[in-house]
């Protein structure tokens, strides 16, 4: 599903964002959009969120994958 691998790369986006503040105390998002407050890393600090409560879904879903020998 297309939904889940943006998602997923949203999801991997603010980890290493977050990785960049915990070890160089940096945060990507806020010196791209001109500061924490600013309403586009907002608006980007909440489409990760958002993102990060839909992997939580994937925890729970089962996958109906074939293999190759099965068909």
């Amino acid at each position: 599903m297309i939904l889940d691998r943006i998602t997923l790369i949203l999801t991997v986006i603010g980890a290493l964002n977050w990785g960049s503040v915990g070890i160089f105390n940096f945060d990507a998002v806020s010196w791209a959009f001109g500061g924490s407050t600013s309403t586009g890393s907002r608006i980007i600090y909440t489409l990760i969120a958002l993102a990060g409560l839909w992997c939580v879904s994937l925890l729970f879903r089962e996958r109906n994958h074939r293999r190759v020998e099965d068909m």
